[in-house]
């Protein structure tokens, strides 16, 4: 069994987070890993970019991954800057990973929320983990949207 280096994982979300803030969108990034630690897929939120609400990070990253791999992807790990809202983590449950690290948790879109909307069509075994890197993930977020609000109101998007 191949030990993970979370915290490894996660700066190299990080690092996709900080290409989504030069970016001017919210600063998410995500990785997925395959059952060897090889990095199969590599996103960051273009939700601005593409004016789309399926651009979030998570969706990018299975959608290149299932290019590698096809759409199931048991034994990967998906590791994520902030944790996914209701939509990502079921569509991350349906392509069957193995597991899901994310640095920070979402107070206002995180899917622990929405915990009571779960549908039977979801039960695969997967383990989440949540507070890896958190302070860096959180400081980045913080950081973009005290950037956002000082922004004058015209440059918004």
């Amino acid at each position: 069994m191949n030990t993970r280096d979370d915290t490894f994982y996660m700066h190299q979300a990080l690092v996709q987070a900080r290409k989504a803030a030069a970016a001017d969108e919210v600063p998410v990034g995500a990785i997925i890993i395959d059952p060897r630690g090889e990095i199969i897929a590599r996103a960051y939120n273009q939700v601005e970019h593409r004016q789309t609400q399926v651009a979030h990070a998570e969706l990018r990253a299975l959608a290149q991954a299932g290019k590698k791999r096809g759409w199931r992807l048991d034994d990967c790990w998906l590791y994520v800057t902030l944790e996914p809202c209701a939509m990502c983590m079921h569509a991350i449950k349906l392509s069957r990973i193995s597991g899901v690290v994310f640095a920070t948790s979402s107070p206002i879109f995180g899917y622990q929320l929405d915990n009571h909307a779960t549908f039977p069509v979801y039960q695969w075994p997967m383990m989440v983990k949540s507070g890896v890197c958190a302070h860096e993930s959180a400081q980045l977020l913080k950081d973009f949207f005290k950037h956002k609000r000082r922004a004058p109101s015209g440059s918004q998007k």
